[in-house]
């Protein structure tokens, strides 16, 4: 009885809780905030200075007693405390009209395929004590399939590769469930290490994070291009110590990338030579779908492409794929219960 109270006070959100970004979906509305998984923290103090947007432009420009932190490695909670004070930050925000004890909201929640029971745990935990009413999980990949409108619970199989921040979820759906995944922990933060490795090896240049994505993103590549780009890095000069700035070509990019998209690119192989032989017929009719932000990197469907021999598509606006998966979701809990993971923490709505 009190929770059909509390449901016409909150908001039903589904949230795409990512290494990099942070995106909610509230029932209703659509996606409504997409903001960096970036918290600044006073380590004297251990007040929460700034969440989003504000904190990431501290990341690099702090003094020593505040650390702008992800609260998130690789996909999963690294520290709770912080993870928690971020979802009730992104709750209220969704909820800024409503009376803080009427926000009880169920929650839907993106996770990787490949974590374990303690992870999926701790998301739940967090989101609870974030003022969640109730916090179902769903895997990212089935999220993101749903997202770019994928018939999920159709008999004929789909493939999706979800390229993140922290992880690379790689699936074959069918009848609303996941056949095979696999969940490898190289994406875009790793190719952003690519990116300061090279430039420390080959410049005696060492790059921020920042400076190294914002490279990746006007001149990264996965295969060559037809027009060449440049882009100009500065950081320190790791010899004289002072401030150097050099120019890198959209080659010496790839160049950098190509260590983890040999990973990714081999990984997608090793799924597809796992899938049953029917699957298989279906996926190369329809062929493999790409999601999330690795999506965007120039020329990796055609990488993708010549590796499986299969047909690749880009999925639309697949940064925002997970999160509205997720909103899908939320939508109607009851009529797409199956496509949520099974836990013991969270009743699934019946």
């Amino acid at each position: 009885m009190f929770d059909r109270f509390y449901q016409k006070f909150s908001k039903d959100i589904g949230i795409d809780l990512g290494t990099a970004n942070t995106l909610v979906y509230v029932k209703g509305k659509g996606i409504v905030i997409n903001e960096p998984s970036v918290v600044a923290v006073n380590q004297r103090t251990k007040q929460i200075l700034a969440i989003g947007s504000e904190a990431r432009l501290m990341v690099g420009r702090t003094p020593q007693h505040i650390v702008a932190t992800r609260p998130l490695v690789d996909g999963v909670i690294s520290d709770f405390e912080v993870t928690e004070a971020m979802l009730r930050y992104f709750i209220d925000k969704v909820h800024s009209q409503t009376y803080t004890f009427l926000r009880r909201p169920r929650v839907v929640i993106g996770i990787p395929s490949g974590v374990t029971e303690v992870e999926k745990r701790a998301v739940q935990d967090a989101a609870i004590n974030a003022g969640a009413a109730s916090a179902y999980l769903i895997e990212e990949p089935m999220a993101a399939a749903i997202g770019s409108r994928l018939n999920v619970q159709d008999a004929s199989g789909s493939m999706i590769v979800d390229i993140g921040g922290g992880t690379a979820e790689i699936a074959v759906i069918s009848l609303g469930g996941i056949v095979i995944s696999k969940s490898i922990r190289i994406a875009g933060d790793e190719m952003n290490e690519n990116i300061i490795q090279y430039a420390r090896e080959n410049f005696n240049l060492l790059l921020g994070e920042r400076t190294a994505e914002d490279v990746k993103i006007k001149i990264g590549s996965a295969y060559p291009l037809e027009q060449p780009l440049y882009a100009q890095m500065r950081g320190r000069d790791l010899v004289s110590g002072l401030p150097k700035e050099v120019t890198i070509s959209d080659t010496q990019v790839r160049e950098a990338l190509m260590h983890s998209l040999r990973i990714i690119v081999n990984s997608i192989k090793s799924v597809i030579e796992e899938v049953p032989p029917e699957l298989i017929s279906d996926i190369m009719n329809k062929g493999i779908v790409m999601a999330g932000g690795g999506a965007l990197l120039r020329g990796l469907d055609k990488l993708v492409r010549d590796a499986t021999a299969m047909p690749i598509s880009i999925a639309e606006d697949p940064l925002t794929c997970v999160a509205r998966g997720a909103g899908v979701v939320v939508e109607d809990l009851e009529l797409l219960k199956d496509v949520l993971v099974p836990t013991e923490f969270a009743k699934i709505p019946r």
